[in-house]
């Protein structure tokens, strides 16, 4: 009986029994619906979490009612639970938790009843007549494993199971299909298992003589086929190994186990013979050498076999031991060989050592001597093994070497420690051999981390002197960082076990601090980035760990105004709050809130997210955030969300997390605590004031978001927005994510979600926020339209109402037809949620879903919507291309169905059937033929069977000819247009993304069919379908040309290739098979097309079945491809080939360097690597100008696979890889003889006497020594074969190619031992000629450069002046006139002078005296003629004189005199080495470089150098201009102010100045914008006359608001302020733009211009400016200039905008008709924008008529509206609908009363005065008086003077969002566009005073600047709207209602603001307002009318 079937009778029973205890049976029914819900789950942790509750609800049901139940209701409930428990079979931790129910009823229920039926079960599984299935298998390994009770029936069966399995596994490995698949492995696995858990029942049937060891002995043949390679799978084969040694491991005798085992072993080796174990006689029968069965025997010996067994002699040999003489030879010959499986080998490696350090003790009483004294032959071949591979490629590699060293100097400790061996001279054998590595070997820090245990801290730090700059060096790295950061912290750790435990943590720490602490400082203020952050990251912590007093060391060194100082401040004290758990504010009190806010303000984003990391992390997430905390963060989260960088974004989102849990943790943790304690207790008040804080502060947090996700803001802000709204939402609300295994809410935030709504707060699901995520699903970028759809997925309810759903449908239809890609995604996006939320379902479904009760009927249904409008736009496609393309594109419906099916869907099989699949397969083929006949102009040729794409040409052709026709042949002719027409890029582009999608959409959906095909019964997909499948993908990559859509297509046919070749089917697996020989007989074929029609596919599809190969076999799909491209790169060109034909042999190494490149293939194509590397350096010297090519990039592209990880260092650091040359040529030894071969010939050929200026290349030359020169150096190989690379390098140093003599310096450095340097550096330095010997240049150069690469590399290996270097320092100073005139080459002088840089600490003061005097003489020697190399000889002689502060002084005290190539070369120097410089020179060159720079501003031309910034200030200018105006203003601006500081032009400058960072601190280049933020810092500290070098760099936006406040406090009486402030204001008048609109045709465009500034934001900027112009407003009566400036401005602007509103039509009722909407827009084009505006910010600042003050009340306040929300005890309200009323309702109605959906006080009974309901602290709903202030009588002579705006207070507050009145508008005052800015007006006394007619402009021209703010922060959104008509215009009317959905929320829940249309708003009158439900608001009334344009 089914498991559905089972839950419906027990529901029955349950109904019908009588209940003993009526709550056992609500636990019993909700045990039964858990069951239910766990099986009906997809999702893996969904289904544990059901178990886990349902294994809990059954504990609690009492004994006595299960035993009481009737006995077949007992037995329906065990039948239930074995069933679901068969169900889970392939989850073994559902199926431990389902046995623990059967446990739990076998134990106190009826053991007998759940035996028995678990025996039913296992009996159906051994007496079935077939052989045993996968799902059999699964059932009988879950029984052994994962079941109790099954484990009981096992032992009782076993024998009749093993039959079964004895008949199974040999059939199994006849099967093809079965052999390499899950079959043949759990086959094995059951095995495997029986051996293990039932060894008594085995053992009898393989040691004794019996008649039923026939089972046994078949399996035993069948395991041992396997593991010599009649099985593929190497999983398999490795299980199979293991399964056979625990078979040996039953063995009760050590001897008879000993001696199978030893058979074991033999029987690995390639000659076959006969195995025995006990009575089973095998023959074995070795297949492959590919050395998986020597693995497979070894890994099943050491694992499995006991330690008895593997000290068992051999019978030959008693002498010998099976774990040393046995095991190790096979396990060293393994490591040896350079397999496919190379790490498998090290990982049995790594188990040998385990296993003798296991019975070491036994080996030592075996032998009687040490195992591994320091001679030994063992010792040194397990020290060789090691060494050599820790720096291995292959994957695994190097951490299983790794762990062998760690194995291995443990076993030597114990050896020596046995055997009381004091001196340990490996040890230090091993100490030295490592310190002489160079610092980038990665291994170098782990075998040092390793050894540092056994030779001690102080030891290792006294040898290894500079290991803190390699440490700082392996930080600044990226892949050398974890190993230094590691070894740094067993540094550490090993320093505080040796010191003296009666040390105090004090003493620790200055112990600890005179070793550590300068290195991690500078460390942490390094200006590294990557050094920083690793330091912070890994450096911080663990020294906390260890010396947490450390903190007072490392505070105590900074300086916050230092730089870099902060950003470690914040890093300290943010490391030390999360590892110790302290508040960090109580080390270095109050200053350390200041230094804080100096951090949360900083420029630098890295110091920022330190300093918010430090507020938000706690180690205690209980740890409720202070009050000065939560302020904090309210400052710092609105300045920062518009931040440009994707990181800090994340880190912004993943600290207010933090943040947020610990106020969601710490008030669910006071809520517990205020319930027990008192009400008079001060703690309790304390507690409940820091709970209504957190819940403020998450309804702030949460409010804030929808504030900034309307049109007209920056992507940066908005995607900031969303990511905020995402951790409130995961945080605070109860949404359980089912893929998310950390960070689920808490089991009882309901109680604070309960809290927070009785303070009427933390409505987060409300409609008005989700028509506004709904909104930003049509945002132009992908990642908002996402996250988005994510937070609609997951968090709000999971139906859309009606209405919404109606309009989002014919949004997302219209959207689908739109030809631009990114609409088209938009409504495929909508039509998933659409599906998930409401679905889809039409009347034609209908009679389907009733025959098919399995299906999903909502998605089933959506699918044959989509599928039906699929066909449509193909049948229009072929009717008519241009029409399909421009209203019926293809590619948007594809995107729907990908979305639909794929995502939305859990399973495919209840959405899809086998029509509708036939049906789609049939339309993706003939789009696909359909779109490629369009690119190739010919039907029949697309459709024919040769693959020959066409030429770019071609296609260009077919698409203007398609063009041309489908006009009417009106196509101009363009022949002589570069660019391509509208017309032309529209069918190129909606051809290949329809083909891209067609591609990824077919194999994504292949691949969910056949994977949940495993549990149906039948696969949608036959065979023949799939191979029409595979035709498709055939026809797009090698038919298309156009490489998007290859690229696309890949991705599809990757899933598709991995579906079929996993599965067990072989029919399927042939097909990708098939796929790629035909590709690979296309490589070979000769072609008669021309190059430029090579199919870019055509690699990538062999690329794509590559790598769905499956790793664990031994690939032989790879082996065949690769063998196959190399013969056919090898094979010679004819004789009469043609290089404009596309030849075999060129397109073979492409598809190699596609192989080679390719990251799914990974590490596999490494074995090919010797042969690929000497193809394509072979071929460079082919005639084909193509092959040469294609070999070029081939050998670049397997280098990078080859050698590894580049060392990414920061700063100028190594070029290396990380691969020494001796690792490099062990592991690829065919390379050696071939390379050296390659330099010895080139060598030899520059030996040879020339004749004339012939110059002679060898093509491979250079690549070879660049391949040498990126090997790690300083390596020592013991071999010394590497020493034969010196001679030809060492003679290639004459070569007359300058790059070849640089590389060959680089690559003899690589190649050169260690030991060797100073020996060659001798030799070397003695063939230096002298002054009168004659020389060859190029040699000369060469030879120079090889001594100093060498210098170079012996200086950072050895800084002590040995005898040899004092030789060659002494020969170097005697050739001292290679730097000199005397040598007249200027490339010679420069390494020269390199050289004795490298050598000046050794040098004497004679020396560098004469050749400083010299070099200064030659500087300012006038240069005759052109020389080569001559700047470069600058460069290095100012470097050479520099390093001396005297000489460096010298040189530019003489700057202005210098030529200008000199004073040029001195300021590259200077910017190379600023950070370098002392004090003394910094000064001199200062004062230099200002005076100069004085000179230049003082002349006449300020001010055109003024106008040429404000002309490149501007978005248009060229973005590098831009940053060059931020550059000169950064650098000059604050200069030229203080100069100008007594000069009566500085206000007019200092004005404009400001005005230019103001425009580019709105410019969307971040280097622009960081630059002018310094400027405004530097002219801050100026004017506060701080010290410039401490200046500290603010952020932007802090920069934005200092400058307007310089602006007001210095220029605000300048002429042109005024103007300058309302220039950043926007432009209000939209007359023109509508203008261009009208007068454009109606071609709709397929890409929309970006905006030219995306950055930024008007309605942003409109707010800042708002205050500042008030400011001004009040400063008018102090200046008679800036009052006449303010009344004209009034009388030019104000009039025009009263004028417009006079024209507002406010009507009673709705429109009757469209003329009426006519009427009211036709007088004036943009007066939309001004009605919109004037009415909806009623809303938003619930403005009432005026005159009306709504925050006092007259007589009983029975009119008051205000927005008091708390009583007069400072209690917040409660809503007035969740309230019991204590009056009559129905005799004051709510409409009449102003009470209703909000919480504000009301008096709706006439009481003496407004009131509301509150919740007492002890829970009680009483009704509480508000305090509110009584209305002073007003007269119309009263004056009020406003209080000023503190420009500073702008931002905090543009973000409070202020409730409104009535009904919905509290959520609409939320979510607005852009929120009003609140202005505290304070009333003087009353006086009687005439204002004059400066007061009536103030008057007018503050309510002007009301008026223009609200234009203004609208225009972002207009001016695209407006766009979008222009573009649109010609569409027609009725689809303007689908666009609502995108317009103002306002017009959704505003019952004052009703919008008709764009263009018309009514505001209707207040006493016909009627209250409006939650969720019933229509998004279309009956009386609207069609909406216009």
């Amino acid at each position: 009986m089914s498991f559905e079937n089972l839950i419906k009778r027990l529901h029955h029973c349950l109904i019908t029994e009588d209940p003993a205890s009526e709550s056992d049976c609500q636990i019993l029914q909700r045990f039964v619906n858990k069951l239910s819900e766990s099986s009906r789950s997809s999702v893996k942790r969904s289904k544990e979490r059901s178990l886990e509750e349902a294994v809990q609800l059954l504990r609690q049901i009492s004994e006595a009612q299960l035993r009481g139940m009737e006995e077949e209701h007992l037995l329906l409930l065990v039948r239930l639970i074995l069933s679901l428990q068969l169900e889970m079979v392939s989850i073994s931790t559902a199926c431990r938790k389902v046995d623990q129910m059967l446990q739990h009823l076998a134990a106190n229920v009826d053991h007998k009843l759940v035996y028995k039926e678990t025996l039913q079960s296992f009996q159906s599984i051994v007496h079935s007549d077939q052989v045993l299935s996968l799902q059999d298998l699964q059932r009988a390994c879950m029984f052994l494993e994962d079941s109790a009770v099954g484990r009981e029936v096992w032992r009782e069966s076993y024998m009749s199971m093993l039959q079964r399995v004895s008949e199974s596994l040999p059939a199994v490995l006849q099967e093809e299909s079965q052999r390499d698949g899950l079959n043949c492995y759990i086959t094995v696995k059951v095995c495997l298992q029986v051996f293990q858990l039932l060894p008594s029942k085995v053992a009898p049937l393989v040691w004794e003589e019996n008649h039923s060891k026939e089972a046994v002995q078949k399996i035993l043949q069948a395991l041992m086929d396997i593991i010599f390679g009649q099985c593929c799978n190497r999983d398999t084969r490795l299980l199979a190994g293991t399964a056979v040694a625990m078979l040996i491991n039953t063995a009760s005798e050590s001897r008879v186990a000993g001696a199978a085992a030893w058979g074991l072993l033999q029987a690995s080796y390639p000659q076959p013979c006969q195995l025995a174990v006990g009575v089973l006689q095998v023959r074995c029968h070795p297949a492959g050498k590919d050395g998986v069965e020597r693995l497979a025997v070894s890994r099943g010996l050491l694992t499995c076999c006991l330690p008895h067994v593997l000290l068992s002699p051999n019978q030959n040999n008693t002498q010998t031991c099976l774990l040393l003489e046995g095991l190790f030879p096979l396990v060293y010959a393994l490591c040896e060989e350079k397999q496919d499986c190379h790490y498998l080998a090290f990982e049995v490696l790594t188990l040998w050592l385990k296993r003798v350090k296991e019975c070491v003790t036994d080996l030592w009483k075996m032998t009687g001597a040490r195992l591994l004294p320091d001679d030994s032959r063992l010792l040194q071949q397990l020290t060789h093994i090691v060494w050599t591979n820790a720096e291995s490629p292959v994957e695994g590699v190097p951490e299983f070497a790794s762990s062998a060293f760690t194995l291995l100097l443990n076993l030597y400790a114990m050896d020596c420690e046995h055997f009381c061996d004091t001196n340990k001279t490996f040890y230090f054998t091993l100490l030295e051999r490592l310190l002489k590595l160079p610092w980038e070997a990665k291994a170098k820090y782990h075998r040092l981390c390793a050894l540092l245990p056994y030779v001690g801290a102080d030891t290792m730090l006294h040898q290894y002197t500079d290991v803190s700059s390699h440490l700082l060096k392996c930080l600044s790295t990226n892949h050398l960082s974890p190993c230094g950061s590691e070894f740094y912290k067993c540094l550490i750790q090993q320093q505080r076990r040796e010191l003296p435990a009666s040390l105090t943590e004090l003493d620790l720490a200055r112990r600890w601090a005179n070793s550590w602490q300068p290195f991690l400082l500078e460390a942490l203020t390094s200006e590294v980035t990557l050094l920083q952050t690793n330091s912070s990251t890994h450096l911080l912590p663990c020294t906390f760990q260890v010396f947490s007093s450390a903190v007072h060391h490392l505070l105590a060194s900074l300086n916050p105004h230092r730089p870099g100082h902060l950003h470690a401040w914040a890093c300290i004290l943010s490391s030390y709050r999360a590892i110790s758990g302290y508040s960090p504010w109580d080390l270095q009190g109050s200053s350390a809130f200041k230094t804080l806010q100096l951090a949360l303000g900083s420029a630098d984003d890295k110091t920022r997210l330190a300093a918010l990391n430090l507020v938000c992390y706690s180690s205690k997430t209980r740890d409720i955030p202070s009050t000065e905390e939560m302020k904090i963060l309210k400052e710092f989260i609105p300045q920062n969300l518009n931040c440009e960088s994707s990181p800090f974004r994340q880190h912004l989102q993943a600290a207010l997390r933090r943040f947020l849990v610990r106020i969601r943790d710490g008030c669910l943790a006071r809520i517990r605590e205020v319930k027990g304690k008192k009400k008079g207790d001060v703690t309790h008040e304390s507690r409940k004031d820091l709970l209504e804080q957190g819940i403020g502060f998450v309804e702030w947090l949460g409010q804030l978001p929808y504030s900034f996700l309307s049109p007209g803001h920056s992507y940066q802000r908005k995607k900031t927005a969303l990511l905020l709204l995402s951790a409130v939402l995961e945080t605070c609300t109860d949404t359980w994510s089912p893929d998310k295994k950390k960070g689920q809410p808490p089991g009882n935030i309901g109680l604070l979600i309960d809290c927070a709504r009785q303070r009427g707060q933390w409505d987060f699901f409300s409609r008005t926020k989700q028509l506004l995520l709904i909104s930003c699903l049509e945002d132009s970028t992908n990642e908002i339209r996402e996250l988005s759809a994510g937070m609609l997925l997951r968090f709000f309810p999971p139906g859309f109402p009606a209405d919404i759903a109606e309009v989002l449908e014919t949004r997302s239809r219209q959207l689908l037809c739109s030809p631009r890609v990114q609409e088209a995604q938009m409504g495929g996006l909508m039509m998933k949620i659409l599906l998930q939320k409401s679905g889809h379902r039409c009347e034609e479904c209908s009679l389907s879903f009733a025959a098919n009760t399995g299906a999903n009927p909502k998605a089933l249904c959506m699918v044959r919507v989509l599928l039906k409008e699929l066909e449509e736009h193909y049948l229009t496609a072929q009717a008519d291309m241009m029409l399909s393309i421009r209203t019926k594109p293809i590619h948007g419906v594809l995107c729907a169905l990908q979305r639909c099916l794929l995502e939305a869907a859990d399973d495919i099989y209840t959405t899809l059937d086998h029509s509708l699949m036939i049906n789609l397969l049939d339309l993706l083929e003939n789009i696909s033929l359909l779109l490629l006949a369009v690119l190739h102009g010919d039907h029949e040729a697309c459709v024919t069977g040769k693959y020959a794409p066409p030429s770019f040409c071609d296609m260009g052709n077919a698409i203007s000819s398609l063009i041309s026709q489908q006009s009417g042949g009106n196509q101009t002719d363009e022949e002589d247009c570069v660019l391509l027409s509208e017309e032309h890029s529209l069918v190129l582009t909606c051809c290949w993304v329809s083909l891209k999608e067609t591609g990824i959409f077919l194999g994504s959906l292949v691949e969910k069919i056949l994977k949940e095909s495993k549990q149906h019964s039948e696969c949608l997909l036959t065979k023949q379908d799939l191979t029409r499948a595979s035709k498709v993908f055939k026809d797009i990559l090698l038919k298309c040309r156009h490489w998007g859509a290859v690229e696309g297509c890949c991705i599809g046919f990757t899933k598709f290739c991995t579906s079929l070749l996993s599965s067990s089917d072989p029919d399927l697996k042939d097909i990708p098979a098939q796929m790629l020989k035909d590709g690979l007989q296309v490589v070979q074929c000769p072609r008669s097309t021309s190059v430029t029609r090579r199919a870019a596919g055509l690699p990538m599809l062999i690329l794509c079945v590559l790598s769905a190969e499956e790793a664990s076999k031994t690939r032989p799909l790879l082996a065949l491809s690769m063998q196959t491209l190399l013969d056919t790169a090898r094979r010679p060109l004819d004789e009469n080939w043609d290089q404009t034909l596309d030849l075999p042999q060129v397109c073979a190494v492409h598809t190699l360097q596609a192989l080679v490149r390719g990251a799914g293939l990974g590490a596999a194509v490494l074995q090919f690597a010797p042969g690929v590397a000497i193809l394509s350096l072979t071929l460079l010297r082919s005639p084909c100008w193509a092959m040469r090519n294609a070999a070029l990039q081939l050998y670049s592209s397997l280098c990078s696979r080859v050698l590894g990880q580049r060392s990414s260092i920061v700063e100028a650091g190594p070029t290396q890889h990380s691969m020494s040359p001796g690792a490099f040529f062990f592991h690829y030894p065919e390379l050696q003889p071939f390379l050296l071969g390659e330099l010895r010939g080139e060598a030899q050929h520059l030996q040879r006497p020339t004749r004339g200026a012939k110059l002679h290349l060898q093509p491979s030359l250079y690549l070879i020594l660049t391949l040498l020169a990126q090997l790690q150096p300083g390596v020592q190989d013991s071999s010394e074969a590497l020493l034969d690379f010196l001679p030809p390098l060492l003679q290639l140093s004459a070569s007359p190619i300058y790059s070849v003599r640089v590389m060959a310096s680089k690559a003899l450095v690589a190649m050169t031992p260690p030991s060797a340097y100073m020996d060659l550096l001798i030799k070397l330095t003695s063939k230096l000629p002298g002054p009168q010997e004659s020389c060859c240049h190029n040699r000369l150069h060469g030879q120079v450069l090889q001594i100093k690469a060498l210098l170079d590399r012996a200086l950072c290996a050895d800084s002590v002046l040995s005898d040899d270097l004092r030789e060659v320092v002494s020969r170097i100073h005697a050739s001292m006139w290679l730097g000199t005139a005397a040598q007249r080459c200027p490339l010679v002088r420069a390494v020269y002078l390199s050289v004795a840089d490298s050598l000046r600490r050794y040098s004497c003061e004679t020396f560098l005296l004469q050749l400083s005097d010299k070099l200064m003489l030659n500087l300012h020697t006038p240069q005759q003629g052109l020389q080569v190399g001559l700047s470069s000889f600058h460069e290095q002689a100012l470097n050479f004189l520099c390093t001396d502060p005297k000489w460096a002084c010298q040189i530019w005290e003489n700057f202005s005199a210098a030529p200008p190539e000199l004073r040029l070369s001195l300021v590259s120097w200077l910017q190379d080495r600023r950070g370098l410089m002392q004090t003394d020179m910094k000064e001199v060159i200062q004062r230099v470089l200002q005076s100069n720079l004085k000179e230049a501003l003082l002349g006449d031309s300020v001010d055109y150098r003024t106008s040429v910034l404000e002309c490149q200030r501007t978005p248009e200018a060229p973005e590098v201009l831009r940053v060059m105006c931020s550059e000169v203003l950064c650098a000059a601006g604050v200069p030229l102010i203080n100069t100008l500081r007594e000069h009566s032009s500085l206000p007019a400058v200092m004005m404009r100045l400001i005005n230019t960072g103001l425009y580019l601190l709105q410019d969307q280049s971040p280097q622009a914008r960081q630059k002018v933020a310094r400027f405004a810092s530097l002219l801050h500290h100026s004017r506060q006359g701080d010290n410039q070098s401490s200046v500290y760099i603010m952020q932007i936006n802090r920069a934005l608001l200092l400058l307007l406040d310089l602006l007001l406090q210095e220029c605000w009486d300048t002429p042109g302020t005024l103007e300058l402030l309302l220039s950043h204001l926007p432009q209000t008048d939209l007359r023109s733009v509508l203008k261009e609109a009208s007068a454009t045709g109606g071609t709709s465009s397929l890409y929309e211009q970006d905006e030219v500034n995306v950055f930024a934001e008007p309605s942003i900027m409109s707010a800042l400016m708002l205050p500042y112009l008030l400011q001004m407003a009040d400063k008018s009566s102090q200046s008679s200039a800036l009052a006449q400036t303010l009344t004209s401005w009034a009388e030019e602007n104000v009039a025009q905008n009263l004028w417009r509103k006079a024209k507002i039509r406010v009507m009673a009722g709705r429109p009757s008709s469209l003329k009426d909407l006519e009427l009211v827009t036709k007088d004036e084009p943009s007066n939309y924008q001004w009605k919109h505006a004037e009415s909806c910010a009623a809303v938003v600042e619930g403005s009432t008529p005026s005159g009306e003050q709504r925050d006092c009340v007259r007589s009983r306040g029975i009119d008051y509206r205000g927005e008091q929300q708390s009583s007069s005890t400072g209690l917040t309200c409660l809503n007035w609908i969740n309230t019991a009323r204590d009056y009559d309702v129905e005799m004051h109605p709510d409409s009449q009363t102003g009470a209703g959906d909000h919480n504000y006080c009301r008096n709706p009974d006439a009481s003496e005065g407004p009131w509301c309901y509150i919740a007492s602290p002890d829970g009680a709903i009483q009704r509480q008086l508000c305090a509110i202030e009584t209305c002073k009588e007003q007269t119309s002579a009263e004056s009020a003077e406003s209080a000023p705006l503190r420009p500073t207070e702008i931002l905090p507050s543009m973000q409070s969002l202020q409730p409104a009145t009535m009904g919905q508008q509290r959520e609409v005052a939320a979510v607005q566009p852009v929120m009003g800015i609140s202005q505290r007006v304070r009333t003087g006394p009353k006086k009687k005073k005439d204002p004059g007619p400066t007061g009536m402009v103030l008057g007018i021209l503050m309510m002007a600047i009301i008026i223009i703010l609200g234009v203004g922060i609208m225009l972002g959104y207009f001016y695209k709207r407006v766009r979008t008509l222009k573009k649109k215009h010609d569409q027609r009317v009725y689809e303007r209602e689908m666009q609502r959905i995108t317009l103002p929320l306002s017009a959704f829940s505003n019952p004052t603001c009703e919008l008709i249309d764009e263009n018309t708003i009514v505001i209707t009158a207040e006493h016909e307002i009627t209250p409006v439900q939650e969720g019933g608001d229509p998004l279309m009334g009956q009386h609207a009318g069609t909406p216009g344009a």
